[in-house]
């Protein structure tokens, strides 16, 4: 794992952009091809030859990456992370080990690499999604019709030389995006249930992504490896030990899928952001750019609703450690220096308390977004308040209706 020092430690909030080909029939990254999958429910079945011919029509002509950067630095996010490649095997940009790529679609331009370029410019961390698996390569070998069901463990293997010519393949992919781009800041893989970690060369891999890429950080994904872990559509109920990161849909899809309706709502997604801070780790909350390029209304909506929201509450946030124990205060807390941040996600009943505190220490309570201090006592033991002279005890903090955000509240204490 990653030392507590990188910029990943406290970055709290990410783009994920799940785009490919599919993207223009409103279907599901790579699942559609296989058959489906029980995770994705709204998800399809599409023929093989069917989905792979999307790459003769792509032509996103509205596909403007500014906007999307400057809609993630609006919400609050500090880095984004791009599909370069997923399990359909199509690559995102130019590669010279391919034809099967955004370079040979009638759009033509390398997305990868505007989006690096557009990313950058607004100061944001870069990083690319990329999957081991590739289920249009011949040598991995190709997913066929006949294959179908997909089925988890029962896959068809690749002769011994022609899993050399897929790993030197892939090798080779991995080398230009961290080569072509300038620096690359995360490397997101995914898809290594299918082979073992030294059928992947994973070893190998790492030496050469930190010899292209010093500074690069990788995820757990990719099989024997990791600097941090990656729970999936859910905030784990204990925090995993060292960096972690949560990634997470709008709706039920991480691609452009119109037919599922199952939106999260703004303050849904406000409150996992603030569950997973107090946790120590970061939101990677996923867009789906349509057919044109642009994203869909409605989670254009819900990211500026999440930026105003932040625009007031982001220092309880960004930067942050996780605050305090579960006993002490029954929400998410954070922490930066001597002032703690509670995250009310239920609305208080005129007051809340935080226990086990140094209670002649607290000296101020305020929401954020606001300069009103707010009035708080202190509750000391008989003993102590008799005895000890720098006790430990209870803070109750008044909360009017006027301190509460009608999303969710931030109270600022100072210690």
């Amino acid at each position: 794992m990653i030392a507590m020092t990188t910029w990943f430690d406290t970055a709290r909030f990410g783009m994920f952009i799940h785009w490919g080909h599919c993207s223009q029939n409103g279907w599901e990254l790579s699942w559609p091809l296989v058959g489906g999958v029980g995770a994705l429910p709204d998800g399809q079945n599409v023929g093989v030859e069917e989905y792979h011919a999307g790459a003769t029509t792509f032509k996103p002509l509205k596909f403007d990456p500014h906007a999307w950067a400057r809609l993630a630095k609006q919400a609050g996010m500090r880095y984004a992370v791009l599909t370069s490649k997923h399990h359909d095997g199509f690559a995102m940009f130019h590669t010279q080990e391919s034809e099967y790529s955004v370079e040979h679609t009638p759009f033509g331009r390398d997305i990868v690499g505007e989006y690096v370029e557009a990313f950058r410019a607004e100061g944001l961390k870069v990083g690319l999604y990329f999957s081991l698996i590739d289920w249009h390569h011949p040598d991995y070998p190709a997913f066929t019709e006949a294959d179908k069901p997909y089925r988890f463990g029962n896959w068809r293997r690749s002769t011994p030389e022609q899993w050399d010519r897929f790993l030197n393949f892939m090798f080779a992919q991995i080398r230009e995006l961290l080569t072509n781009y300038g620096k690359i800041d995360l490397i997101w893989f995914d898809g290594g249930w299918e082979r073992r970690p030294e059928e992947w060369k994973a070893a190998e891999l790492v030496a050469m992504m930190k010899q292209l890429q010093p500074e690069i950080i990788i995820n757990d994904r990719l099989p024997g490896f990791g600097d941090y872990k990656t729970p999936e559509q859910a905030v784990p109920a204990i925090a995993p030990a060292g960096p972690w990161e949560t990634c997470l849909t709008i709706n039920n899809s991480w691609g452009y899928n119109p037919s599922d309706k199952h939106l999260k709502s703004v303050r849904t997604l406000v409150h996992t952001l603030c569950e997973v801070a107090g946790k120590g780790g970061n939101l990677l909350l996923n867009v789906s750019p349509t057919s044109d390029g642009t994203l869909p209304a409605e989670q254009v909506e819900r990211l500026n609703a999440i930026g105003e929201w932040m625009s007031r509450n982001e220092e309880g946030i960004m930067g942050t450690m996780p605050g305090l124990e579960p006993w002490q205060f029954y929400g998410p807390s954070t922490r930066r220096g001597n002032r703690v941040y509670l995250h009310l996600l239920m609305r208080p009943y005129e007051t809340v308390s935080i226990r086990g505190v140094k209670v002649k220490k607290v000296v101020a309570a305020r929401p954020l977004g606001s300069t009103m201090p707010l009035k708080f006592s202190r509750r000391i033991a008989a003993a102590d308040m008799l005895f000890n002279s720098d006790p430990v005890g209870e803070i109750v903090i008044q909360t009017p209706d006027s301190a509460l955000d009608g999303i969710a509240t931030i109270l600022a204490v100072d210690m």
